[in-house]
């Protein structure tokens, strides 16, 4: 293999590749049902998206398919290889403070802020300038490179499985998601949501709304009450709830927002209005699901797991509603290798007072690091780039697109350390970072490219 430093050939990139990623990012591509159509099936957002970075890669000499909207496929090269880099566009819908406005991307102190600078805009727009680095160069030699851009991975990748179920594209030969954490994931735990579900009058309250996306804690819970003296009694003799209030019967508690998969790092204000509520005014049905979530890894329950390769499970509250006496509550599941989701959930049921449906989301993904020949040489490439033998290749409770393809894993692009916020206000990329990747990205495709498997 040539010897290459891959950091000389994307510097003359990243002026170019700064200025593109605050174009996108600017671009509000939260899913929005009310501008769907045949062109645009995630909303004008997604397709806003779709459109930059199209006209930005046929001037840049790729191969272009629009993929009838569901996501954006960016190719070159011939051989037999073929190497997939899977990143996506669409971003969760914005919550809590932020110090900037999250769709006008601004630097301050060597980061930049904005929504979807870290998931999964800046790692997509760092590949997509790996490429064209290897491409202009003359690097692209004897094999493929597919960078897929999908438009709805925070709401369940329908748009890879539409990719690869409808459209039959062929499967990789080897690929990476930039949408993890280096150095890099061979495992990621199952996940599937469930949906409490019933008719029920809670005669002392109006409505109940709370939480964006069930694979987000919620961060602000709201309720509308039909007797405020009980409450504000309650809460006036109940230290340490934060709480606002909107007008003499509607309150909003507030929590701390993180991402589903790491409930622990956040405060679910749900799960508090459900206890300050079911307490409150006697409601044992609210009581009861406080108390079962209150523990984030099913300990409540009685169906808390744990392995030694991916940890424990999780069971993050993301949405809650009540109106019209009919009452919702989605829970996102994620779980080890040792967990029997039909048992669990059966379990769960059993206990409930309200009907739980559910449909089977992604299974565990697991490669054996030691044996897993593309595995070795991602990690390669990543001591080869950083220096670090610190930190080692690791499972996580999130999902990315690896389980949506063959051969494919999370690679990078959150670096040992940092917290980016992701599923949080103030979500940033370090520029320092946004740049590294993008050798790492470049060096992680010529190396996949040419990896024989004999």
């Amino acid at each position: 293999m040539k010897n290459i430093n891959f950091k000389e050939l994307v510097k003359p990139y990243y002026k170019d590749a700064l200025e593109t990623l605050k174009k996108d990012v600017s671009i509000n591509s939260v899913y929005d049902k009310n501008s769907i159509n045949a062109e645009a099936p995630y909303g004008k957002g997604v397709k806003e998206c779709f459109d930059f970075l199209k006209e930005l890669a046929i001037k840049d000499g790729f191969n272009v398919d629009t993929c009838d909207g569901r996501a954006l496929e960016i190719s070159f090269g011939e051989g037999k290889n073929l190497i997939y880099v899977l990143a996506h566009q669409d971003v969760v819908p914005v919550s809590g403070e932020w110090k900037f406005p999250p769709f006008e991307p601004t630097i301050e102190d060597g980061r930049l802020y904005g929504r979807g600078t870290s998931d999964d805009k800046g790692p997509g727009i760092s590949a997509y300038y790996a490429l064209k680095a290897l491409k202009e160069n003359g690097l692209i030699n004897n094999f493929r490179v597919r960078l897929v851009f999908g438009g709805d991975e925070e709401r369940g990748s329908s748009c890879l499985k539409y990719y690869f179920d409808v459209l039959k594209k062929e499967e990789p030969t080897y690929g990476f998601t930039p949408d993890g954490d280096f150095p890099l994931i061979y495992g990621e735990k199952g996940i599937t949501d469930y949906v409490y579900e019933g008719d029920i009058v809670f005669k002392d309250i109006e409505y109940i709304k709370a939480g964006l996306a069930s694979n987000s804690v919620i961060d602000r819970a709201e309720c509308k009450v039909r007797n405020n003296i009980v409450l504000d009694n309650y809460l006036k003799n109940h230290d340490g709830i934060d709480y606002q209030k909107l007008d003499d019967n509607t309150y909003v508690f507030l929590g701390k927002a993180a991402h589903g998969s790491t409930p622990e790092l956040g405060i679910n204000a749900g799960i508090i209005l459900l206890s300050v509520l079911g307490e409150a005014y006697n409601i044992p049905e609210l009581s009861l699901l406080a108390n079962e979530y209150a523990d984030p890894n099913g300990k409540n329950l009685y169906c808390f797991y744990e392995t030694k390769n991916m940890g424990k499970t999780t069971y993050n509250v993301g949405l809650i509603s009540y109106l019209n006496d009919k009452f919702s509550m989605t829970v996102n599941f994620r779980y080890p290798e040792n967990v029997n989701v039909e048992k669990v959930i059966g379990k769960i049921q059993s206990e409930s007072p309200f009907k739980i449906n559910y449909k089977l989301g992604s299974e565990v993904l697991y490669f054996d690091p030691e044996k897993t020949k593309f595995i070795k040489e991602l990690y390669k490439v990543y001591l080869e780039e950083t220096g670090d033998y610190e930190h080692k290749p690791l499972t996580i409770g999130g999902g990315t697109y690896a389980k949506e393809a063959k051969n494919t894993v999370a690679f990078g692009s959150n670096f040992p350390g940092k917290v980016d916020h992701i599923h949080e206000a103030n979500e940033k990329i370090d520029l320092e970072d946004f740049y590294n990747s993008m050798a790492l990205y470049a060096h992680a495709i010529f190396a996949l490219g040419n990896l024989n498997e004999d």
